[in-house]
């Protein structure tokens, strides 16, 4: 199965994990989050694949999640109306996401990445 990195081409983090899997010969299936963003049932499964918890699937430096004032509002939201949200909008997701073999990454942190190719 070809790893699948999920991206927004103007994102600086996106770009440097992008610079990263093509220096280390990384084969990978480029997804805009923007243009084909993950659906309720794929958020809900790379959610439960990555083990990290779903507040940390917001990017919370988004204008958008700023614009909607989810800070305050997530709090009083349930797990299935975070997911439905996330879905609405590519622009809400933490990106860079990763799929790769049976890992689900979500940011760019090199050592992360690193272990999970044996760099």
């Amino acid at each position: 199965m070809k790893n699948i990195f999920i991206q927004y081409p103007k994102c600086s983090t996106c770009q440097k994990a992008k610079k990263w899997l093509e220096e280390n010969h990384i084969d990978f299936i480029e997804q805009n989050i923007v243009n084909q963003t993950p659906s309720i049932d794929e958020l809900t499964k790379l959610i439960e694949k990555s083990g990290q918890e779903l507040k940390k699937w917001f990017n919370t430096s988004g204008l958008k999640y700023k614009e909607l004032n989810l800070k305050d509002k997530l709090k009083d939201m349930s797990e299935k109306e975070k997911v439905e949200l996330l879905a609405s909008d590519g622009m809400l997701i933490k990106r860079p996401i990763l799929v790769a073999n049976e890992n689900v990454l979500i940011g760019f942190k090199e050592e992360e990445w690193k272990k999970v190719f044996n760099k």
